[in-house]
């Protein structure tokens, strides 16, 4: 860290309001959406681990997305709702550091994940024969660890180039959490091109495994239209609608929030888009995949069942 980094010992987050009327609301909200995004991807977590018949490729990669989402909501909304419990709007230089490595962590992995289930879905689709060679256990486990390998990696890259740069222009982030481009927003002018290299790098991965994804999608499309029977359609289409959902809400929001003009932004339309991208999905996502999937669905209640005639024994 440079010395000009570290004389700052804390940032200010924006306030979503400043009366306390409206606080409480702010705060009461987020906690109805965080209790919703614990219980849902909670729900799905124990599901998926608990139920044998869901022990397959499609599953294993949704359980990891449960948990990537459950650490993304835990890494920015509990810091919003104590800051707004308490009045204020600091955040320490280490918590900072920490809350953005996570978020870009998670945040990293879950598209790279995403992209892994684009490819689980067109391997069951297109060449069905080969689906359990080519997604195998070990092969599910080698993929899923790889995605968080790269999420890891994209993260400390940008930590270690963020944090080093020079910071000239206080210490209020026009955001409820911290976030890349307005730390950079901060920095020396001049200074941050290494850091501008550093996201225009992983925009074109970023990029890469978006066309990956749309690519398998047409393959998938082009697979289903020709199946003869409606009901085989039916069913194919039912397994690849949550994940093009889910898929369809994270780019939108979050390429959205990095890549649009200068000319619309405003402290209210980057902290709605930001919202969008980074808390949404999280509580969303269980509900897309509990109403698509009748396996999940069945599942979820044989849990609920055999939790409830346990307990009244």
């Amino acid at each position: 860290m440079s010395n000009s980094s570290s004389s700052i010992n804390q940032f200010l987050l924006l306030a979503f309001a400043d009366t306390r009327e409206l606080q409480l609301l702010h705060f009461s909200l987020f906690l109805g959406i965080y209790l919703a995004a614990l219980l849902g991807n909670g729900l799905i977590i124990i599901t998926i681990a608990c139920d044998q018949h869901l022990q397959t490729p499609m599953y294993f990669f949704l359980l990891n997305l449960s948990v990537l989402d459950l650490g993304c909501i835990s890494t920015t909304v509990p810091k919003s709702m104590a800051n707004t419990l308490w009045d204020t709007r600091a955040i320490s230089y280490t918590g900072c550091v920490v809350q953005l490595f996570f978020f870009v962590f998670l945040i990293s992995t879950e598209f790279c994940l995403l992209t892994l289930m684009a490819y689980d879905r067109y391997v069951a689709i297109c060449h069905p024969l080969h689906y359990g060679t080519l997604l195998g256990s070990r092969a599910c486990v080698h993929m899923a660890a790889a995605a968080w390998a790269s999420g890891l990696f994209y993260s400390v890259l940008h930590i270690a180039n963020t944090f080093s740069l020079p910071l000239c222009h206080g210490n209020a982030v026009d955001q409820f959490f911290c976030e890349i481009p307005q730390i950079l927003k901060l920095s020396c002018s001049g200074t941050y091109l290494r850091e501008i290299g550093v996201i225009v790098v992983g925009a074109c991965l970023c990029f890469g495994c978006f066309v990956f994804i749309v690519v398998s999608y047409v393959q998938i499309f082009r697979a289903v239209l020709r199946i003869p029977s409606e009901q085989a359609r039916h069913k194919a289409f039912s397994t690849c609608l949550p994940h093009l959902a889910v898929v369809s809400l994270f780019v939108s929001t979050s390429f959205f929030a990095y890549l649009k003009p200068p000319s619309i932004s405003s402290l209210l339309l980057d902290m709605v888009v930001s919202f969008l991208y980074s808390v949404v999905p999280s509580a969303v996502n269980p509900l897309i995949y509990s109403m698509r999937s009748q396996e999940l669905k069945d599942a979820m209640w044989k849990l609920k069942t055999g939790c409830f005639q346990a307990a009244t024994k």
